[in-house]
């Protein structure tokens, strides 16, 4: 590596851990990154002239006497048209075994934008999935995690919004991916001739785990580039913020930090809000949403991660798997998009809003005849109904293999009012019943 004139060297360093080095410096900054003894590493304390750097492969065979050289700014990438169709690994280099990103330098991590540049958002994003674009839409400019055991398929899940979502962009942060994912979505976009509008930085398992905590703020700097310098609508997809955590508790448990909740560093909600704050609809035109995957350790939704999760976003999209039709859906009783209202019946279809709550209702209820049959109460025609009902409703829509749009979902949700209840049961306003009750 060359060393350049203004670049501070220094041989000794007063203090190593498994993660990370300190040593007395002066005129530092806080997140500038240095060389410690060739391994890229990146300063997260300082406390007067001493600084503490992370060491992202880890500080095993470094010497105290080991040369630091600061490079004088934070981690950085290039921006440009050219990362469509890429992938990257966390420092933002190629690892598809195409050429270096010719573009601008800039720096990744800036602050989340002002309040005073963002509008309220009121564009649909639609996915093809109804578990989703049905019951809990998303809005550009929305951030939004998918809850999920980690048996659970969440990465086909990411992989089949990222080809159907209506973006401009995807940009897909894996953190801590087995090989056999980072080869599943590297092979599922280009199958799908979808590379044109997918960016990629991606993290292994073979990887440093300290490496992730590079990731999100790689994606993020790259979506800021589509959005606020094309107007582009880009959609930003984070698997596994929950593996981006663990890097967080190992930096901040080696640095001798008291921990929180479940081990985690007690800036944790910051950490994470920093991330997900950067979701925003600006009044150009562009945006950026953000889709996370939190997997819940045992399905444990009070840990640390998913807890502080719900503070800072707009709902959850909760999956789970129905045993009735042996497929994963998302649950509609512990999913929620808190921003849905805003574009359901104004971007959709006028009766949108009156088919979505009749069907969890009858859904519910469906969910009550359930508990009566497994306490061995006897069932009414009704109860059977709604069990037929919501085996078919969880087949047909629920599930997250299915890919329609919208007013498909609608008309299919109409069509299964139709088969198992009367007017009067679904209990929808008389206008649309005139519009779309069509009996076959």
């Amino acid at each position: 590596m060359e060393i350049k004139a203004f670049q501070k060297i220094y041989t000794k360093l007063t203090n190593i851990t498994k993660a990370t080095v300190s040593l007395n410096a002066t005129d530092v900054g806080n997140e500038e990154i240095a060389m410690v003894h060739g391994r890229l590493a990146q300063v997260v304390k300082i406390v007067g002239d001493q600084f503490t750097l992370q060491v992202f492969a880890g500080t095993e065979g470094i010497p105290t006497n080991a040369e630091i050289v600061f490079l004088g700014h934070p981690p950085q990438l290039k921006v440009g048209d050219s990362l469509a169709g890429r992938f990257f690994n966390a420092y933002g280099d190629p690892i598809d075994g195409g050429p270096q990103v010719e573009g601008e330098i800039r720096d990744i991590g800036s602050p989340s934008v002002n309040p005073v540049r963002r509008k309220q958002p009121s564009q649909l994003i639609a996915t093809g999935i109804a578990g989703i674009d049905l019951n809990n839409t998303l809005v550009s400019g929305q951030k939004i995690p998918f809850f999920a055991d980690p048996d659970q398929p969440y990465n086909q899940v990411m992989a089949n919004v990222a080809l159907r979502a209506k973006a401009d962009k995807i940009i897909l942060g894996g953190m801590g991916l087995t090989n056999d994912d980072y080869l599943f979505f590297k092979t599922v976009f280009e199958n799908a001739g979808a590379l044109n509008r997918i960016v990629s930085f991606i993290n292994t398992t073979d990887n440093p785990p300290v490496e992730r905590l590079l990731v999100p703020d790689m994606a993020l700097t790259a979506a800021e580039y589509f959005a606020v310098d094309k107007n582009e609508n880009v959609l930003v997809l984070l698997t596994d913020m929950t593996l981006y955590a663990d890097a967080l508790s190992i930096v901040s448990n080696r640095m001798d930090q008291i921990p929180s909740k479940d081990s985690m560093p007690g800036s944790l909600y910051s950490d994470l809000a920093k991330i997900y704050e950067k979701a925003v609809q600006f009044p150009s035109g562009g945006s950026i949403t953000i889709i996370a995957v939190t997997t819940l350790s045992g399905g444990d939704i009070t840990h640390a991660i998913p807890d502080n999760t719900g503070y800072i976003t707009e709902g959850q999209l909760f999956l789970r798997r129905d045993s009735d039709i042996g497929k994963v859906i998302v649950d509609p009783f512990r999913s929620l998009s808190r921003l849905k209202q805003l574009v359901i019946g104004k971007r959709t279809r006028a009766d949108h809003p009156q088919v979505m709550n009749a069907a969890i209702r009858l859904y519910a209820d469906a969910a009550n005849a359930r508990t009566k049959l497994e306490n061995g109460f006897d069932l009414t025609d009704y109860d059977n109904r709604t069990l037929d009902f919501a085996k078919e409703y969880s087949k047909e829509l629920l599930a997250i293999d299915v890919n329609v749009d919208t007013e498909t979902m609608l008309e299919i949700t109409w069509r299964l009012f139709r088969k198992y209840f009367s007017i009067a049961e679904v209990a929808i306003k008389q206008e649309f019943v005139d519009l779309y009750w069509k009996e076959e």
